[in-house]
C-alpha cells in the first residue's frame, strides 16, 4: 500500500515541490525484510538534493551533516516531494520488481544478504513504492546518476545514517540545491555557570603538514586555515611520527609510505564524503557542514592514530 507524508518544512517552499508515485527502483520492499517497523518522533529530518546528489541530515542545535549519493539514472523517474522512512533493514534481501525482471529475465526472483546485493548491508525504505536510501555493492557509483530511482550510499555512510534516524524520520527530496539553515554561532548556546570545566586532555605534539605554505587542493587548504582543523591533522602527524621513531629502522621507510599511501586515500575519501570543493566558502552553510564533517573524519583519524 502507497504511503505518504506531507510535513510542514520551512526549508524549500512546497510549491515548488510535487510528489511522483508508483515508480520503479531496485529496492523492493518486501515485509519478511522488515527489521524496524514502530514509528518514533524524530528530531532529524532529511533532505535530498537530485542537483548536487547529496543528502542532507538536518537537526536542531547541530551542524547539518551532508552525504553523497547516486540517483536515478538518466530516463528513470525520480521521486520528488515530502515522505519519511516506514522501514528499516539490517541484511535487506532485494526483491527484484517485475518490470526489472521483464528488462532482464536472468534476474533472479530475490538476492539474499552478502557481497552481490546491490542493497548493501542496510537499506530505509521510503514511502514511495519500491524507493530506499540503501548501501551499495558498487561504490563506484555513489555521486552519479547510476541507480534505478533509488538513493545509493557509501558503506559507511549508509551504515552511520541508518543508526542516527528512526523510524518515521521525514524525508523530502528536492530538484535544486538543498536549503540548510545556517549553524547556530557558538556565542549564543547557553553553558550552565553549574558545570564544572573539564580538565584539559593530555597535550599531544602537533606536527604541522609541511605542504600548508603551497597547499591548492581545497581540502589541504580547508585544513591548513582553520586552527581547530590543523591541530587535529597536525596530532595525527605527531602520532605518526612518533610510531615511525620507534621502529626499526629496516621497516621504516615502508612503513612511512605506507601512511603516505594512506594519508591520499583519506584524502580522496573525505573530499567526496565532505563535499569539499573550490568555490563553497561562497556559501557559509555548505562550508560550515563541509567542517564539521572533515572535523568527524579528522577525530576519527586521530584515534586511530593513538590506536596504531
Amino acid at each position: 500500500m502507497q504511503r505518504t507524508a506531507t510535513f510542514l518544512w520551512h526549508l524549500v517552499p512546497t510549491a515548488t515541490l510535487a510528489i511522483a508515485l508508483a515508480l520503479v527502483s531496485p529496492g523492493g520492499v518486501r515485509a519478511q525484510d522488515t527489521a524496524t517497523t514502530a514509528e518514533t518522533p524524530s528530531p532529524r529530518r532529511i533532505v535530498i538534493s537530485l542537483t548536487e546528489r547529496r543528502l542532507h541530515l538536518l537537526e536542531e542545535g547541530r551542524p547539518p551533516r551532508s552525504f553523497p549519493v547516486a540517483i536515478g539514472r538518466p530516463g528513470v523517474a525520480i521521486p520528488l516531494g515530502d515522505s519519511q522512512v516506514l522501514r528499516k533493514r539490517r541484511n535487506p534481501t532485494w526483491h527484484p520488481t517485475a518490470n526489472q525482471r521483464r528488462d532482464n529475465p536472468a534476474l533472479p526472483a530475490s538476492v539474499p544478504p552478502g557481497p552481490s546485493n546491490p542493497l548493501g548491508e542496510f537499506a530505509l525504505d521510503l514511502g514511495w513504492t519500491a524507493i530506499a536510501i540503501h548501501g551499495t555493492n558498487e561504490p563506484d557509483s555513489v555521486g552519479r546518476r547510476a541507480s534505478g530511482g533509488c538513493f545509493r550510499m557509501l558503506p559507511a555512510d549508509i551504515a552511520a545514517l541508518f543508526e542516527m534516524v528512526p523510524v518515521g524520520t521525514p524525508v523530502r527530496v528536492v530538484s535544486g540545491p538543498a536549503i540548510v539553515p545556517a549553524p547556530q554561532p557558538a556565542s549564543a548556546v547557553a553553558v550552565p555557570a553549574a558545570l564544572p570545566t573539564p580538565a584539559p586532555p593530555p597535550s599531544l605534539p602537533i606536527v604541522p603538514d609541511p605542504r600548508c605554505t603551497t597547499a591548492g587542493a581545497p581540502l589541504r587548504r580547508m585544513i591548513c586555515t582553520m586552527p581547530d582543523l590543523a591541530a587535529l591533522d597536525g596530532r595525527a602527524r605527531g602520532l605518526h611520527q612518533r610510531h615511525l621513531a620507534a621502529l626499526p629502522a629496516e621497516r621504516r621507510d615502508a612503513a612511512a609510505y605506507a601512511l603516505l599511501q594512506e594519508e591520499r586515500r583519506f584524502d580522496d575519501r573525505i573530499t567526496a564524503r565532505c563535499w569539499v570543493r573550490r568555490g563553497m566558502e561562497e556559501d557559509p552553510a555548505v562550508a560550515a557542514a563541509a567542517r564539521a564533517c572533515l572535523s568527524d573524519a579528522l577525530t576519527v583519524r586521530l584515534e586511530q592514530a593513538k590506536r596504531r
